[in-house]
């Protein structure tokens, strides 16, 4: 839009895109951290409104569940090398 209006000459726009652009000024680091620190809390606060009590518990131990022993070995079916014939 603004290309528009600078390719047509009007002046008074010309002046509040000016304005507006100084005030757009971008925004220091902290700022930028803080922002985006907001919007995780606000996502985390989503997910917890979605998800039971339960479903919460499960991912929040789920690092800690029981895994069966992997069973077997290294050696895979067909593998010569393993027995040293090949």
């Amino acid at each position: 839009m603004s290309f528009l209006r600078r390719l047509l000459g009007d002046g008074e726009r010309e002046g509040e895109a000016a304005a507006s652009a100084d005030a757009a000024a971008p925004a220091s680091d902290a700022e930028l951290e803080a922002a985006e620190r907001e919007y995780e809390r606000e996502v985390l606060r989503a997910e917890s409104e979605r998800l039971d009590e339960l479903r919460q518990r499960q991912l929040r131990y789920a690092d800690r569940a029981w895994k069966p022993p992997a069973q077997g070995g290294d050696r895979r079916s067909g593998d010569d090398s393993a027995e040293g014939r090949g």
